[in-house]
Formats: C-alpha cells, structure tokens, sequence
C-alpha cells in the first residue's frame, strides 16, 4: 500500500463515518455496495481509505493505480494485492498463482472470497485504471449486477480526477444507478485545530487560510512547530518544500489539456483585490488577442472553472439575482489562492536563490491579504453558527454585498428568506477591535444594503472585543467552534 508521511496523524471523522455506515450496511444486508470517493488530488483520499481498512476487521486488498501503467501491469498488481492486506482475503494464496488476465476475472477471484463472508476491495484511481482498459467501467457493471452486488462486498473506487468520477454516476454511463457518492474534502477549520494542539483559534485561521486543510500541509506546519509566519518564510526558500510544490500537483492533475482555464484561474488567484470581476479578469490575461475572442475564450474558461472543476466561486452581492451582472469571482480553495499569490509568480526567482522576494513580497502585504481572504472564511462559519447563535436564527445565508461602483462593500450581510438579520464588518487584527469610525462607516453602509431596517450590526474581530455602536462581536474563538458543532 502506498503512505503519505504525516497525513494518518489527522484525523478525517466525516468520510470514514460515511464509510463505517456503507460498510455496516454490507454486513447487515449480506448484499454489496459501490462507494465512488472523490476529492482534489493531495487531499488525503488514499490514506483516509488506508487506515480505515486497517482499523476494521473485514480482509480486504487495497489495488494502487499506476498512472500510465499497461493493463498487463494493473492486472499482475491488482492479482498481487489480494495477499498483501493486513487482514488477506480468504483464499488468498489459492487467488494469487496467477495474475489475473482480465479485470473479469479479477472480479471473479473478488467474488471467490466473498462467499466466506464480508470483505472491502479498494481501487485507487480507479480513472486511470480505466485509461490503461476502456472495458473495465462495462465489465464491472456486468460483473457487479452478475455476482458481486449480491455477496457481501464493500467496493470503494477512488479518483482524483472529480468531473471524470462525477461523470462515472452520470446516466447513459454503465455504473449509472450503482455508485454511492463519497467526497473527501481538505481538512475544515475544526480539524487543523486538532491538527495543532495549543495553538490559538487565530493561528488556526491562519494555518487554515496558508494550507487549505491539505493534510500533508498541516502535517509539516505542525513538524515546523505551528508558527504560520515562520514556517511560510522557511518554506519559501525551499522550491521542493510541501508549500511550493504541492499546488503544482493538484493542478497538473486538474489542466493537462487546459491551459485557458489555467491562465484565467491564476488572474483570479494573484489578482491584488482578491475578488476581481470579469473586466478585471480579462485586463489581466490580455494578450493581443481580439477582444471578442477573448471575452468568448474566458466565458468559456471561467464556466469550466465554476462548473466543472469547482476551483473559482461565482460570487454576488447580498439579494442581488442570479442573472446580476455584479458577480465577482474568487479561488475557492484558500490554499490555492495563498499559492497564486504569494508563489506561482515567485517559483523562478525561488527556484534561482531569490527567495528573499518571495519572502519580502509575504512580509509586506500578508496581513491585509489575510483580512481579505479570511472574510469568506467567516461567511462559512456565520453560516454554521446560525444553528446554534439565537442572534443569527432563521439566518439561511451570509454573502458580501457591494454598490455597482464598487465605493461601498459590506463584509458580512446575514439573511433570512425575506430580511437582512446582520449587517458586520470583519477586521482581522490580532489585537485591535473595530474603531468608533469603522462602526459608524458600517452603519451609514448599512442604510444601503436591501431589507436591512431592523439589522443588528456586528463587529467581527480576532479577540471578538465587542464595539460601541455595535450589538454583536464574533471572535475567532466563536468562528471557530462553528466548526465544531
């Protein structure tokens, strides 16, 4: 089985409860199940999947994908691992003589061993399996609805490429109606403060902004000692360090063949603003080209990026309609938006012993880019909150709002399905509250944000210090044990 150093040591409750209920279901029904596991590449999908198997005991075997590999290749390490789990499959040896010459036949020894009972069978990478045998989604099909989904099987395919497994569920394809969907997201603000015992909820959300919740990430800012300013320096200077190098991995996997998407996704990612909108997007991959085909190729890319890939968010102000030309759009992973702007444009000079702009470039703009990026951080943990803060009840969604001129925005607008509930400002100091001043400009910008009559103001803040003027204070402290609920 392959490891990935450092990531077992966090925890992942929400995808292996998903599995544990899949596989407890097997166990009382007597009758199988797919489970298609999905997430970014990095995220930690095959580890996750490897220490649950080993927590459990069920035989199983564990196949790694090999990218590019023949299916002579897949086959003879798929026929290999059936001996080599922890917990082997019954049979084991009588399975194993000889390679397998088919991946029908490979179902075929699966089922062998299942009539003794229970087992789990994992496919890692199950897209480039399907590379290397374009047969292998139909004969599972044929094999799963033959004999396997009728005996005690928990099968879990797992994929890094998510549109090409959202597309395995899809109708017209053969596994339509088969799989269960799983997704393994990056480690959520909850889970880095376990990650990083002792540290404060602040340095919490500045690990999370810096790391995306990457488990390899957090697991080396935690071997550094948690300090996010200090490890980010050191890992400046490295250009083979986790933080340099792993968002080149993910997006490799994400653009082998797209390289428009990429280029509008790095404006977006490096754009000083953090937010920009489509005429900002477009002034900064100008490159010659006519006007109108740009405008058609960056329409083009930001619906892949937004759609297919998920690695922008479309964002619109508060009550503003889904056709609003007001929409502003930002990198959905914060790690990905910490790398664009603070490395992709540095990987040369990094890469040649100039690290020092890298890390000059940091020093100097890192804390207002860190009270930029934080704002949708806290949006999500409003959010959350609402189901347990009296203050935000009936709160179904917190967006930013903005004046078509861009003179006038408003960090935080909390609705209801028919009022804004809160209006707040988020300022992300590590010891300075709102000032009189930023209370009174929140207020006058209030007065502008729709249905906002009876709003309560809020003054959202690292040490959560309340403010004159302003009826509710939200502090890292509160932000965070959102996550925990």
């Amino acid at each position: 089985m392959s490891h990935h150093p450092g990531a077992s040591h966090v925890p992942r409750s929400g995808a292996t409860n998903a599995l544990q209920g899949h596989l407890d279901a097997v166990r009382r029904r007597g009758t199988g199940r797919i489970v298609a596991l999905r997430g970014r590449r990095q995220v930690g999908k095959s580890t996750l999947v490897e220490s649950f198997i080993e927590s459990i005991d069920v035989p199983s075997v564990f196949v790694p994908g090999v990218y590019g590999s023949a299916l002579s290749r897949q086959l003879h390490d798929a026929t290999r691992a059936i001996s080599e789990s922890r917990r082997p499959l019954p049979d084991a040896e009588l399975l194993t003589q000889s390679p397998a010459t088919s991946w029908r036949e490979w179902f075929g020894r699966l089922a062998v061993a299942a009539r003794s009972g229970p087992v789990v069978a994992v496919l890692d990478e199950f897209p480039w399996m399907v590379d290397g045998d374009p047969t292998l989604e139909g004969e599972l099909q044929a094999q799963w609805d033959r004999v396997l989904e009728r005996l005690p099987v928990l099968l879990v395919v797992i994929g890094s490429d998510v549109a090409m497994m959202e597309r395995l569920a899809t109708h017209g394809r053969p596994l339509f109606g088969r799989l269960r969907p799983c997704v393994v997201k990056p480690l959520d603000p909850a889970e880095v403060a376990t990650a990083l015992p002792g540290r404060s909820a602040f340095d919490v959300f500045d690990a999370y902004l810096v790391t995306g919740g990457y488990p390899r990430l957090v697991t080396d800012l935690a071997d550094h000692g948690g300090d996010v300013e200090a490890y980010t320096r050191a890992s400046l200077t490295d250009p083979y360090s986790p933080l340099v190098a792993t968002a080149r991995l993910t997006l490799d996997a994400e653009f082998p063949d797209a390289p428009a998407a990429y280029r509008v996704l790095g404006a977006i990612g490096s754009d000083d603003t953090a937010n920009p909108g489509f005429t900002d997007v477009l002034s900064a991959i100008q490159d010659g080209a006519e006007r109108k085909a740009l405008e058609t190729a960056t329409t083009r890319a930001l619906k892949t990026l937004t759609e297919t890939k998920g690695l922008v968010e479309r964002e619109l102000p508060a009550w503003a309609p889904p056709s609003s030309r007001l929409r502003r759009y930002r990198v959905t992973d914060p790690y990905l938006r910490f790398w664009f702007r603070y490395v992709e444009r540095r990987v040369e000079q990094i890469a040649r012993g100039r690290a020092d702009l890298a890390v000059a470039a940091f020093d100097r703009d890192w804390p207002s880019w860190r009270g930029r990026s934080v704002e949708p951080v806290v949006r999500e943990s409003l959010t959350r909150l609402a189901r347990s803060d009296d203050s935000l009840a009936d709160v179904e969604e917190v967006h930013p709002w903005w004046t078509r001129d861009g003179r006038v925005e408003v960090d935080v607008v909390a609705a209801t399905a028919t009022r804004t509930a809160v209006v707040g400002s988020v300022k992300w100091r590590r010891e300075v509250g709102l000032t009189d001043r930023e209370v009174r400009a929140l207020a006058v910008a209030a007065g502008r944000v729709p249905r906002s009559e009876d709003a309560q103001l809020a003054a959202i803040t690292p040490s959560g210090e309340p403010a004159a003027g302003a009826g509710l204070a939200y502090g890292a402290e509160d932000l965070l044990a959102a996550w925990r609920h």
